[in-house]
């Protein structure tokens, strides 16, 4: 028992952190918001709904397809930044959504 937690504690160790930065959409300009998701290949961006007062929207956006599940692809989407109502950036949407297309887009931030 005791070799079974110290070889979970090192393959612990040694693996990646599975932490994801968050960060406000709106107090970052356009171009620093897609500097943050390409160099970190994926963030999450918060920012206040326009439809319902008080409600913060959030969503996790990425640097290409990789970064998505394997029935996913990277796809445009706008966000509001401090400098920008429409920021485009990418995240991910399922792939039943390309309706029958046979090619799946491969877009890059």
């Amino acid at each position: 028992m005791k070799k079974m937690v110290l070889a979970l504690a090192v393959v612990m160790a040694a693996s990646p952190a599975f932490a994801i930065s968050r960060y406000n959409s709106q107090s970052m300009s356009c171009q620093s918001a897609r500097a943050a998701i390409h160099n970190e290949g994926a963030v999450i961006l918060r920012y206040p709904s326009k439809r319902v007062q008080g409600m913060t929207l959030y969503d996790r956006y990425i640097r290409n397809s990789r970064y998505c599940e394997a029935n996913e692809y990277a796809e445009w989407t706008t966000i509001p930044t401090k400098d920008n109502p429409r920021c485009r950036v990418l995240n991910c949407q399922n792939i039943d959504n390309l309706d029958g297309m046979f090619i799946v887009p491969d877009y890059s931030l």
